[in-house]
């Protein structure tokens, strides 16, 4: 494999930063992670980190030195990791379970696939243009996809923040996987969270992205994004990956892994936490449960969407 990587997070107008991104990869597989603590509940920061340690402890486990099933790596981990945030929980004995979004994308044999729970995005591009990227879980995102709001509503609609699918809720989460999709040379995966996605426009994170190098771009993004949020303004993250680039415009961001030695794992990421395999119980909320079922059918309906610009 041969791509470049470049990650930025800055704290906005918060007090602290809730947002955490990291990526390891070996010889023949590359991770990406970008989870956002929720605000409004309690240590959202710790459940994000929870769920990047929980998850890349996984991959070093499973990644030998690929993934062989993909598709359900991706759930399990998710799984596995909201497992993890209810066992701090209970052993902090907490009020109530810390949350997060998280969005995954796992690469290998020159084909990418993704997953997400939230509102944490990804975004496929190519040549300036945006091929696929995530859909919200949001009740927002929910209501387009029924048909019961306009799409041009989507910034503006007073449900727009409301999420009903995260880590660390009472109930398991929905695990959204995309198909595969093969890259080709100069391909850019975006993670990032809704302190970047919701301040600009997705024309421009892609146009942006395609007429500068990952390394200049990401920075960019972040510092307007920031700027235009002002005082207010979330934490924004992004991390872009750009797939086998054949030119030498990326400089010292360049990664080549074929070099490594099977059982090698580089990663950014913190050592992982004990994993505990029992699973937890969860709680019956009509509410939750109801977007749950909403949330699902529009999954059914469409795993992936194209920009709307």
């Amino acid at each position: 494999m041969r791509f470049s990587v470049y990650q930025e997070s800055l704290i906005g107008g918060r007090k602290n930063n809730q947002d955490r991104m990291g990526y390891s990869f070996t010889r023949d597989a590359l991770l990406l992670l970008v989870a956002d603590g929720m605000g409004g509940h309690i240590m959202g920061e710790m459940a994000a980190q929870i769920a990047m340690q929980t998850i890349a402890a996984l991959f070093q486990e499973n990644a030998t030195p690929y993934v062989k099933k993909p598709e359900r790596f991706l759930e399990d981990s998710f799984f596995a990791a909201h497992r993890e945030i209810h066992r701090y929980r209970a052993i902090n004995n907490l009020p109530e379970t810390p949350r997060t979004t998280i969005v995954a994308c796992l690469i290998q044999h020159n084909n990418a696939m993704w997953a997400h729970c939230g509102d944490s995005r990804l975004y496929w591009m190519r040549n300036g243009q945006i091929l696929a990227r995530t859909r919200d879980h949001s009740r927002i995102e929910t209501l387009i996809a029924q048909g019961k709001v306009d799409p041009s509503e989507r910034d503006t609609h007073p449900e727009r923040n409301k999420l009903f699918n995260c880590l660390g809720a009472p109930n398991m989460p929905i695990v959204e996987i995309s198909r595969r999709a093969s890259l080709q040379a100069g391909d850019i995966m975006l993670l990032c969270s809704d302190g970047l996605w919701s301040v600009l426009p997705d024309h421009e994170l892609a146009q942006r992205l395609h007429q500068n190098t990952i390394v200049r771009a990401v920075p960019e993004l972040l510092q307007t994004a920031t700027s235009i949020a002002g005082k207010t303004g979330d934490n924004a993250t992004a991390l872009a990956m750009m797939w086998e680039s054949g030119e030498s415009l990326q400089g010292n961001s360049t990664i080549t892994t074929h070099t490594l030695p099977i059982g090698s794992v580089t990663t950014t990421i913190q050592a992982p936490r004990h994993l505990d395999p029992e699973p937890v119980d969860t709680y019956n909320d009509s509410e939750i449960e109801k977007a749950i079922d909403e949330i699902r059918k529009a999954i059914d309906k469409s795993s992936r969407i194209t920009s709307r610009n």
